[in-house]
Protein backbone atom coordinates (compact mmCIF):
# COMPACT_ATOMS: atom_id res chain seq x y z
CA UNK A 1 0.00 0.00 0.00
CA UNK A 2 1.25 3.53 -0.82
CA UNK A 3 2.78 5.71 1.93
CA UNK A 4 0.27 8.32 1.19
CA UNK A 5 -2.48 6.26 1.19
CA UNK A 6 -0.81 4.95 4.65
CA UNK A 7 -1.15 8.68 5.47
CA UNK A 8 -4.29 9.47 4.83
CA UNK A 9 -6.23 6.07 6.46
CA UNK A 10 -3.81 7.03 9.71
CA UNK A 11 -5.25 10.06 9.84
CA UNK A 12 -8.98 9.18 9.62
CA UNK A 13 -8.64 6.72 12.10
CA UNK A 14 -7.67 9.23 14.74
CA UNK A 15 -10.34 11.49 13.31
CA UNK A 16 -12.78 8.65 13.92
CA UNK A 17 -11.13 7.96 17.33
CA UNK A 18 -11.31 11.63 18.61
CA UNK A 19 -14.40 12.51 16.91
CA UNK A 20 -16.00 9.40 18.73
CA UNK A 21 -17.73 8.80 15.24
CA UNK A 22 -20.18 6.24 14.50
CA UNK A 23 -18.53 4.59 11.51
CA UNK A 24 -15.67 4.69 8.86
CA UNK A 25 -16.25 4.42 5.82
CA UNK A 26 -13.33 3.37 2.95
CA UNK A 27 -13.71 3.72 -0.71
CA UNK A 28 -12.40 -0.07 -1.36
CA UNK A 29 -12.02 0.45 -4.95
CA UNK A 30 -8.94 2.70 -4.00
CA UNK A 31 -6.98 0.23 -2.20
CA UNK A 32 -4.62 -3.06 -3.45
CA UNK A 33 -4.66 -4.66 0.28
CA UNK A 34 -6.90 -4.48 3.43
CA UNK A 35 -5.64 -2.46 5.80
CA UNK A 36 -4.72 -3.26 9.37
CA UNK A 37 -8.39 -4.26 11.18
CA UNK A 38 -6.91 -2.89 14.70
CA UNK A 39 -6.23 0.25 13.76
CA UNK A 40 -9.77 1.96 14.24
CA UNK A 41 -10.98 0.09 17.59
CA UNK A 42 -14.48 0.91 18.71
CA UNK A 43 -15.79 2.44 14.82
CA UNK A 44 -17.69 0.21 12.71
CA UNK A 45 -15.69 -0.04 9.17
CA UNK A 46 -17.66 0.14 6.23
CA UNK A 47 -15.92 -0.27 2.97
CA UNK A 48 -17.68 0.76 -0.24
CA UNK A 49 -16.78 -0.68 -3.77
CA UNK A 50 -17.97 -1.19 -7.38
CA UNK A 51 -16.64 -4.45 -8.01
CA UNK A 52 -18.54 -7.13 -8.42
CA UNK A 53 -19.46 -9.51 -4.60
CA UNK A 54 -17.19 -12.57 -7.04
CA UNK A 55 -14.29 -10.54 -6.64
CA UNK A 56 -14.03 -9.83 -2.83
CA UNK A 57 -12.05 -12.87 -2.79
CA UNK A 58 -9.14 -11.08 -3.22
CA UNK A 59 -9.58 -9.04 0.02
CA UNK A 60 -11.65 -11.67 1.89
CA UNK A 61 -10.43 -14.99 0.78
CA UNK A 62 -12.07 -16.50 4.03
CA UNK A 63 -15.22 -14.36 3.87
CA UNK A 64 -16.03 -11.01 5.55
CA UNK A 65 -15.40 -11.25 8.86
CA UNK A 66 -16.94 -9.85 12.04
CA UNK A 67 -17.03 -5.94 12.77
CA UNK A 68 -16.42 -5.16 8.61
CA UNK A 69 -19.56 -4.65 6.47
CA UNK A 70 -19.29 -4.39 2.43
CA UNK A 71 -21.57 -1.89 0.10
CA UNK A 72 -21.83 -2.57 -3.20
CA UNK A 73 -22.07 0.31 -5.60
CA UNK A 74 -23.11 0.11 -9.60
CA UNK A 75 -20.32 -0.66 -11.61
CA UNK A 76 -19.76 2.54 -13.75
CA UNK A 77 -18.50 5.64 -12.78
CA UNK A 78 -19.27 8.31 -10.72
CA UNK A 79 -18.53 11.34 -8.93
CA UNK A 80 -16.73 11.32 -5.69
CA UNK A 81 -19.83 13.05 -3.93
CA UNK A 82 -22.07 10.55 -5.98
CA UNK A 83 -20.26 7.47 -4.28
CA UNK A 84 -20.02 9.11 -0.99
CA UNK A 85 -24.35 9.86 -1.15
CA UNK A 86 -24.62 6.10 -2.37
CA UNK A 87 -22.99 4.81 0.27
CA UNK A 88 -24.08 6.66 3.33
CA UNK A 89 -28.02 6.30 1.58
CA UNK A 90 -27.47 2.46 1.53
CA UNK A 91 -26.31 2.70 5.23
CA UNK A 92 -28.90 4.81 6.50
CA UNK A 93 -31.52 2.60 4.89
CA UNK A 94 -30.18 -0.83 5.97
CA UNK A 95 -29.77 0.79 9.44
CA UNK A 96 -26.18 0.48 9.73
CA UNK A 97 -26.07 4.13 11.14
CA UNK A 98 -28.85 6.44 11.91
CA UNK A 99 -30.02 9.68 10.71
CA UNK A 100 -27.61 12.45 13.08
CA UNK A 101 -24.64 9.94 13.29
CA UNK A 102 -21.20 11.54 12.28
CA UNK A 103 -19.31 9.55 10.53
CA UNK A 104 -15.79 9.79 8.22
CA UNK A 105 -15.66 8.97 4.77
CA UNK A 106 -11.97 8.31 2.86
CA UNK A 107 -11.72 8.19 -0.77
CA UNK A 108 -9.52 9.07 -3.33
CA UNK A 109 -8.07 7.85 -7.13
CA UNK A 110 -9.31 4.15 -7.83
CA UNK A 111 -7.27 4.24 -11.01
CA UNK A 112 -3.86 4.72 -9.06
CA UNK A 113 -4.83 2.66 -6.09
CA UNK A 114 -4.82 6.34 -3.86
CA UNK A 115 -6.89 7.24 -0.77
CA UNK A 116 -6.30 10.69 -0.92
CA UNK A 117 -9.46 12.67 0.58
CA UNK A 118 -11.24 12.78 4.62
CA UNK A 119 -14.69 13.90 4.31
CA UNK A 120 -16.11 14.10 8.49
CA UNK A 121 -20.38 14.17 7.78
CA UNK A 122 -22.73 14.83 10.43
CA UNK A 123 -26.01 13.05 8.35
CA UNK A 124 -28.37 15.32 9.77
CA UNK A 125 -26.81 18.54 8.63
CA UNK A 126 -24.99 17.42 5.44
CA UNK A 127 -27.30 19.04 2.98
CA UNK A 128 -25.54 17.58 -0.25
CA UNK A 129 -25.73 14.43 0.98
CA UNK A 130 -29.42 13.75 2.07
CA UNK A 131 -32.45 16.00 2.29
CA UNK A 132 -33.63 15.05 6.04
CA UNK A 133 -36.79 15.88 5.68
CA UNK A 134 -37.68 13.55 3.57
CA UNK A 135 -36.39 10.67 5.66
CA UNK A 136 -39.42 9.54 7.54
CA UNK A 137 -40.35 6.09 7.14
CA UNK A 138 -37.55 5.97 4.43
CA UNK A 139 -36.85 2.18 5.03
CA UNK A 140 -40.10 0.68 6.27
CA UNK A 141 -42.19 -0.30 3.01
CA UNK A 142 -39.42 -1.67 0.79
CA UNK A 143 -36.83 -4.55 1.98
CA UNK A 144 -33.87 -2.86 1.86
CA UNK A 145 -31.47 -5.61 -0.59
CA UNK A 146 -34.73 -4.45 -2.87
CA UNK A 147 -34.12 -0.67 -3.25
CA UNK A 148 -30.35 -1.45 -3.01
CA UNK A 149 -30.91 -3.34 -6.48
CA UNK A 150 -33.52 -1.12 -7.96
CA UNK A 151 -31.32 1.95 -7.34
CA UNK A 152 -27.58 0.42 -9.04
CA UNK A 153 -30.54 -0.47 -11.50
CA UNK A 154 -31.65 2.52 -11.83
CA UNK A 155 -28.15 4.34 -12.06
CA UNK A 156 -26.94 1.84 -14.46
CA UNK A 157 -29.71 2.94 -16.63
CA UNK A 158 -29.28 6.33 -16.40
CA UNK A 159 -25.54 6.41 -17.51
CA UNK A 160 -25.80 3.64 -20.18
CA UNK A 161 -29.24 4.03 -21.58
CA UNK A 162 -30.50 1.53 -23.95
CA UNK A 163 -28.52 0.80 -27.03
CA UNK A 164 -26.29 3.93 -26.18
CA UNK A 165 -29.12 6.21 -26.28
CA UNK A 166 -30.65 8.10 -23.25
CA UNK A 167 -33.36 6.61 -21.20
CA UNK A 168 -35.65 8.17 -18.74
CA UNK A 169 -38.06 6.52 -16.83
CA UNK A 170 -40.04 5.69 -13.06
CA UNK A 171 -39.69 3.34 -10.58
CA UNK A 172 -42.26 3.17 -7.70
CA UNK A 173 -41.17 1.19 -4.80
CA UNK A 174 -43.28 0.13 -1.64
CA UNK A 175 -46.88 0.71 -0.74
CA UNK A 176 -47.98 -0.58 -4.55
CA UNK A 177 -51.87 -1.38 -3.26
CA UNK A 178 -52.23 2.28 -2.78
CA UNK A 179 -50.37 3.40 -5.58
CA UNK A 180 -51.99 1.16 -7.72
CA UNK A 181 -55.30 2.73 -6.70
CA UNK A 182 -53.82 6.31 -7.30
CA UNK A 183 -52.89 5.26 -10.95
CA UNK A 184 -53.97 3.74 -14.31
CA UNK A 185 -52.28 1.64 -16.82
CA UNK A 186 -51.70 3.14 -19.96
CA UNK A 187 -50.98 0.04 -21.83
CA UNK A 188 -51.68 -3.26 -21.79
CA UNK A 189 -49.56 -4.27 -18.30
CA UNK A 190 -46.44 -6.59 -20.15
CA UNK A 191 -46.05 -8.28 -16.81
CA UNK A 192 -49.29 -9.84 -16.14
CA UNK A 193 -49.48 -13.97 -16.28
CA UNK A 194 -45.77 -14.38 -15.38
CA UNK A 195 -44.71 -16.07 -12.29
CA UNK A 196 -43.38 -14.30 -9.03
CA UNK A 197 -39.48 -15.73 -9.87
CA UNK A 198 -40.26 -14.53 -13.55
CA UNK A 199 -41.00 -11.01 -11.95
CA UNK A 200 -38.42 -10.88 -8.85
CA UNK A 201 -36.53 -8.08 -9.43
CA UNK A 202 -33.18 -10.24 -8.36
CA UNK A 203 -33.71 -11.87 -11.46
CA UNK A 204 -31.02 -10.84 -13.69
CA UNK A 205 -32.83 -11.85 -16.63
CA UNK A 206 -35.96 -9.69 -16.04
CA UNK A 207 -33.39 -6.81 -15.64
CA UNK A 208 -32.99 -6.78 -19.47
CA UNK A 209 -36.49 -6.95 -20.19
CA UNK A 210 -37.18 -3.64 -17.74
CA UNK A 211 -34.40 -1.96 -19.51
CA UNK A 212 -36.20 -2.35 -22.60
CA UNK A 213 -39.63 -1.95 -21.24
CA UNK A 214 -37.96 2.00 -19.57
CA UNK A 215 -37.79 3.25 -22.91
CA UNK A 216 -42.36 2.99 -23.03
CA UNK A 217 -44.03 6.04 -21.09
CA UNK A 218 -45.04 5.85 -17.74
CA UNK A 219 -43.70 4.43 -14.69
CA UNK A 220 -42.96 0.90 -13.17
CA UNK A 221 -44.52 -0.12 -10.25
CA UNK A 222 -42.61 -2.83 -7.85
CA UNK A 223 -44.00 -4.27 -5.09
CA UNK A 224 -41.76 -3.91 -1.22
CA UNK A 225 -40.38 -7.45 -1.78
CA UNK A 226 -38.99 -6.79 -4.91
CA UNK A 227 -41.99 -7.89 -7.66
CA UNK A 228 -42.39 -6.01 -10.54
CA UNK A 229 -46.13 -5.50 -11.11
CA UNK A 230 -46.54 -3.61 -14.02
CA UNK A 231 -44.78 -0.78 -16.65
CA UNK A 232 -46.44 1.95 -18.26
CA UNK A 233 -48.09 3.41 -15.49
CA UNK A 234 -49.82 6.75 -15.74
CA UNK A 235 -48.98 8.62 -12.04
CA UNK A 236 -50.24 11.76 -13.11
CA UNK A 237 -53.73 11.57 -10.98
CA UNK A 238 -51.09 12.22 -8.14
CA UNK A 239 -49.41 15.09 -9.57
CA UNK A 240 -48.29 17.96 -6.78
CA UNK A 241 -46.50 20.38 -9.00
CA UNK A 242 -45.45 22.78 -5.56
CA UNK A 243 -43.19 20.41 -4.20
CA UNK A 244 -40.78 20.43 -7.43
CA UNK A 245 -37.71 22.63 -7.87
CA UNK A 246 -38.47 24.71 -11.08
CA UNK A 247 -37.12 22.97 -14.27
CA UNK A 248 -37.93 20.03 -13.68
CA UNK A 249 -40.43 18.10 -16.01
CA UNK A 250 -43.30 15.81 -15.81
CA UNK A 251 -41.67 12.79 -14.77
CA UNK A 252 -40.31 14.10 -11.18
CA UNK A 253 -43.47 15.70 -10.89
CA UNK A 254 -45.42 12.38 -10.98
CA UNK A 255 -42.87 10.90 -8.68
CA UNK A 256 -43.59 13.79 -5.87
CA UNK A 257 -47.17 13.46 -6.33
CA UNK A 258 -47.30 9.33 -5.67
CA UNK A 259 -44.69 10.02 -2.93
CA UNK A 260 -46.93 12.76 -1.16
CA UNK A 261 -50.00 10.44 -1.12
CA UNK A 262 -48.69 7.16 -0.45
CA UNK A 263 -45.65 5.73 1.71
CA UNK A 264 -43.62 4.85 -1.55
CA UNK A 265 -40.51 5.66 -2.51
CA UNK A 266 -40.13 6.68 -6.68
CA UNK A 267 -36.60 6.80 -8.26
CA UNK A 268 -36.63 8.30 -11.32
CA UNK A 269 -33.90 8.63 -14.57
CA UNK A 270 -33.75 12.14 -16.19
CA UNK A 271 -34.04 11.37 -19.42
CA UNK A 272 -31.71 14.83 -20.85
CA UNK A 273 -29.07 14.35 -17.97
CA UNK A 274 -28.85 10.44 -16.97
CA UNK A 275 -29.28 11.91 -13.49
CA UNK A 276 -30.87 10.15 -10.84
CA UNK A 277 -33.31 11.35 -8.10
CA UNK A 278 -35.24 9.64 -5.29
CA UNK A 279 -38.60 10.67 -3.61
CA UNK A 280 -40.09 10.43 -0.57
CA UNK A 281 -42.63 12.42 1.24
CA UNK A 282 -43.10 14.31 -1.79
CA UNK A 283 -39.54 15.88 -1.71
CA UNK A 284 -36.12 15.56 -3.45
CA UNK A 285 -34.44 13.02 -1.05
CA UNK A 286 -30.98 12.43 -2.94
CA UNK A 287 -29.78 13.45 -6.18
CA UNK A 288 -26.90 11.24 -7.95
CA UNK A 289 -24.99 13.13 -10.93
CA UNK A 290 -24.18 11.05 -13.82
CA UNK A 291 -19.97 11.59 -14.63
CA UNK A 292 -16.64 10.40 -14.32
CA UNK A 293 -14.36 10.99 -11.74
Amino acid sequence: MKQITRSILSSAYRVAKSGKLKALFVSLDCLNELPENNMCKGCQIIYVTRREPSEMEKFFPNGIPNGLTVIHLPKIDMTRMSQVKMGILLALYKQMIKLGDRVVFVTGLPEMEILDSILVIDTAKESEIITTQGLNGFSEQVNPEVFQTVINFAIELGTRGREGKPVGTIFVLGDEEKVLQLSKQMIINPFKGYTEEERNIFNTELRETMREFAAIDGAFVISGDGLVLTAGRYLGAASHESSVPRGFGSRHIAAAGITAMTEAVAIVISESTGDVRIFKNGKILMEIEKSGY
